[in-house]
C-alpha cells in the first residue's frame, strides 16, 4: 500500500535537513527520510516490509540496508536530534530526564544482544534484545533522545559470538544502570537549557562502540 505524503509539505523536508549532514550520500539520505515517514505514518503495523511498501518499494531490502549496512553517522543524528527537540520543548527548569527499557521479541540467535531475558514485552522471559532508553520531558512536550543495547554477559564472554554479530572484541559487559547512567552524562547539557537557547557542548562520551551501532538502529 502505497501513502499519499504530499500534504506533509515542506516541514517536514526542512525537519530531515537538519539531519541531511549525518548522511553522506544521497541514496541513505533519501531512504532515511522515507523510513521516517513510514515511523510517523498511519500505517497500523511498522516493520521493515509495511514501511517498505508505504515508500513504494517492492521489497525491505532497501530498508534493510538503511539499517544494516549504510554508511551514516547515528550519533550525530542522535546530537541533531536532540538539539531539534530542545529547541521545540526545552525547559531547562522543569524539564525531566526518563530511562526505560524496552524488549524486542526475536525467534533467532544471531541478532546482537539476543538472549532468553524478561521482558515488559511478553509480560515473560522469552528470546529478545533488550533496549535501553531515555527520554526528555518537559511541560510542553515529551521525546526519545537516547538508546543503548544491552549486551547480556552470555554475549560479552564470547568473542566469536560478538565478531560474529560486528561487536568488536574491546566491549565489555554493561548493566542497563551502567547505560542509562551513560546516556544521562551525555544529555546532561540539555538540563541546563531552554526552547530557543544557544547549544552548550558536551563533553559526553560518545555510544559505547560504533560497532554495536548496527543492532542500536535495529532496536530503535
Amino acid at each position: 500500500m502505497d501513502i499519499d505524503f504530499s500534504h506533509w509539505g515542506p516541514g517536514f523536508d526542512a525537519y530531515m535537513g537538519a539531519f541531511s549532514s549525518r548522511f553522506p550520500r544521497i541514496e541513505p539520505r533519501r531512504r532515511a527520510a522515507s523510513y521516517v515517514r513510514g515511523l510517523l505514518s498511519e500505517l497500523e503495523r511498522k516493520n521493515g516490509w509495511t514501511i517498505a511498501e508505504g515508500a513504494g518499494d517492492k521489497t525491505p531490502d532497501g530498508m534493510q540496508r538503511l539499517l544494516n549496512a549504510s554508511q551514516w553517522d547515528e550519533d550525530g543524528a542522535r546530537d541533531d536530534l536532540r538539539t531539534v527537540i530542545i529547541d521545540a520543548i526545552g525547559d531547562k527548569e522543569n524539564a525531566i530526564l526518563v530511562v526505560d527499557e524496552t524488549g524486542f521479541l526475536k525467534k533467532g540467535k544471531k541478532s546482537a544482544g539476543v538472549a532468553r531475558m524478561y521482558t515488559g514485552t511478553a509480560g515473560k522471559t522469552d528470546n529478545c534484545q533488550i533496549g535501553v532508553f531515555l527520554a526528555y520531558t518537559s511541560p510542553t512536550g515529551h521525546a526519545l533522545i537516547d538508546r543503548e543495547l544491552y549486551l547480556p554477559a552470555v554475549w560479552t564472554s564470547d568473542p566469536d559470538r560478538c565478531a560474529a554479530a560486528g561487536i568488536p572484541e574491546h566491549v565489555e559487559f554493561s548493566t542497563k544502570y551502567k547505560l542509562a547512567q551513560l546516556m544521562i552524562e551525555r544529555a546532561r547539557p540539555l538540563t541546563r537549557r531552554s526552547a530557543g537557547s544557544p547549544p552548550t557542548k558536551s563533553t559526553a562520551r560518545p555510544s559505547r562502540s560504533a560497532a554495536t551501532s548496527n543492532a542500536q538502529r535495529s532496536a530503535t
